[in-house]
């Protein structure tokens, strides 16, 4: 059985409704923000505070090539699409489904921003990082699902009807 997997920006939901689409197909779960921290032994704020982003989306891809699952959730931290073998590596094994959120939501959900251990390069604010992302997020998708808005029980639902056919 492939894998799902969640991608999208930061706050879009893909931790808290990868857990809920996994209990829902009784699939197994990953959430590769969590892998990331256990591997380096540091909160992702921290590899960002120490390494900078050059640090944090090398141990995000050596973290995302280790995995070696199938039947499972993986819900992935929203800078992954900026790897191409992160995202080849992903892909071979798993159906890919973009949470795709407005600007506004994501600058409404994301109040802990400076915390949260969020990618941002050198002078790029929030909105180029959206900018930046969007059309990586579509052009790797297999299915999009609009979550501006929605509970999250409405996009684990929608994500589960878009995979029917596999």
């Amino acid at each position: 059985m492939k894998n799902i997997v969640l991608v999208g920006m930061p706050g879009a939901g893909k931790s808290t409704a990868g857990v809920i689409l996994a209990k829902t197909l009784g699939m197994g779960f990953v959430d590769t923000d969590l892998l990331i921290q256990k591997r380096a032994g540091k909160r992702l704020q921290e590899i960002l505070d120490t390494g900078g982003p050059a640090a944090f989306l090398a141990a995000e891809e050596a973290a995302v090539l280790s995995l070696g699952c199938t039947g499972t959730v993986i819900a992935t931290g929203g800078s992954v699409v900026l790897s191409e073998k992160a995202m080849v590596h992903l892909h071979r094994d798993g159906v890919i489904v973009y949470l795709e959120l407005s600007f506004g939501e994501m600058e409404r959900r994301l109040a802990n921003i400076r915390t949260r251990g969020i990618v941002l390069f050198s002078g790029q604010t929030l909105r180029d990082m959206f900018d930046q992302r969007v059309p990586l997020y579509r052009r790797v998708a297999d299915r999009v699902i609009p979550a501006s808005g929605k509970s999250t029980e409405k996009v684990v639902q929608e994500i589960a009807e878009s995979l029917q056919a596999i």
